[in-house]
């Protein structure tokens, strides 16, 4: 059975937003790419906070029966990506988010509204 990665995608948002996240932009990319079903970038201040995010995402989504995949940038405090299989994370210092534009490459790509969303039931992503 295909995992369903809204409910999921829209947990890490919200993770994100807990732990202080700006500018989150949730995406919808299946259809754009074969990377992954939904892209979630954050920015974030600094390596403590990038941490901080990283640690919150990772307990929300293993609450919900989800594994990390491959993770890159374990030891940078700009960039980090976090790969979930059918979401992809990339949690990033302002200046890098400004200088790479993943958000101007999948402009295209619908936006996800996670903000007001009521939080998903843990293990609700399974079907």
């Amino acid at each position: 059975m295909a995992r369903r990665f809204k409910p999921l995608a829209v947990l890490a948002a919200q993770a994100a937003d807990d732990k202080g996240g700006e500018k989150i932009e949730l995406v919808h990319l299946k259809g754009v790419t074969s990377l992954a079903d939904y892209l979630l970038i954050v920015s974030v201040d600094s390596p403590a906070q990038m941490e901080a995010m990283e640690n919150k995402i990772s307990s929300v989504l293993e609450e919900n029966r989800i594994s990390l995949l491959h993770h890159e940038g374990s030891k940078s405090g700009l960039w980090k990506v976090l790969d979930y299989g059918g979401l992809l994370i990339h949690l990033m210092h302002p200046e890098a988010r400004n200088f790479y534009a993943l958000d101007k490459l999948y402009r295209d790509a619908p936006k996800v509204h996670w903000k007001n969303s009521s939080h998903p039931k843990k293990h609700a992503a399974h079907r």
